[in-house]
């Protein structure tokens, strides 16, 4: 699987998302830099089909298909959109999560979830109070739990602290099982994740290169003037709000 955002921005004057161009695909870990309040949910909505971008395109194996991104591309942890209240507790979590997946999800279902994963002990810890890298490991692994998801883009870990190695090993981890990941971050964790990897320290994939479009040769009799790529997204299956879309199947968050 490979998810491609062709020159995409948001906003008047790309306020909400200046434009990009990126691509990540099953079996690597990326990152992406976006930075302020509102840009790394901006961009992992976008990246994951839930939101349309104002200008450019995305693509799923070449084709604009915002249904199919959803459903096998999830969001993880975005705030205001997918991350879970600071106070619930991790069982808590888990539960909703494995009803999300169809699977059983009284408390007791959750307690074994977390036992299986290495996490029992936090059952009953709020989750705005748990250890970063453990956060990814457990949000992560519950995106997976639902039928059809390939791929995580996982969106601002370093908001809440910690060394960059920890929740980027366990996104390597993902990536290593088959995963497309795209990690969403800030300028300083980029910065960390940069020295790290000049260090030899994680098997970092290293930051989004910008994308090259291919751009189509002129007719031989045509005049020589500067091709204009057409960054237009025109999906009839794309959301035509900028607004996070669900659906009543439950796709992945």
């Amino acid at each position: 699987m490979r998810i491609t955002l062709h020159e995409v921005s948001k906003g008047r004057a790309g306020q909400a998302l200046p434009s990009m161009s990126l691509e990540f695909h099953s079996g690597a870990v990326r990152y992406a830099l976006a930075e302020t309040e509102q840009r790394p949910t901006v961009l992992g909505l976008i990246a994951s089909g839930r939101m349309r971008p104002d200008t450019g395109r995305v693509t799923i194996d070449a084709a604009a298909s915002p249904k199919e991104l959803r459903r096998r591309v999830a969001l993880v942890d975005a705030p205001d959109v997918s991350d879970p209240h600071p106070d619930i507790t991790v069982a808590g979590v888990v539960g909703e999560e494995l009803m999300f997946a169809g699977r059983g999800a009284t408390p007791l279902h959750a307690r074994r979830w977390l036992g299986r994963v290495g996490y029992q002990e936090l059952a009953s810890v709020p989750i705005g109070s748990v250890d970063p890298a453990a956060r990814v490991r457990i949000l992560c692994e519950l995106a997976v739990l639902r039928e059809g998801v390939e791929g995580i883009v996982l969106v601002a870990p370093d908001r809440h602290g910690g060394s960059p190695d920890g929740w980027w090993r366990i996104a390597a981890e993902f990536a290593d099982r088959g995963y497309a990941m795209l990690v969403i971050v800030g300028g300083s964790a980029a910065v960390a994740l940069e020295r790290m990897h000049e260090f030899d320290a994680i098997n970092a994939s290293g930051p989004i290169e910008p994308l090259v479009l291919e751009r189509p040769e002129p007719a031989a009799d045509a005049p020589e003037e500067s091709m204009v790529a057409d960054g237009s997204a025109t999906d009839d299956d794309a959301p035509d709000q900028g607004e996070p879309t669900t659906d009543e199947e439950g796709e992945a968050r």
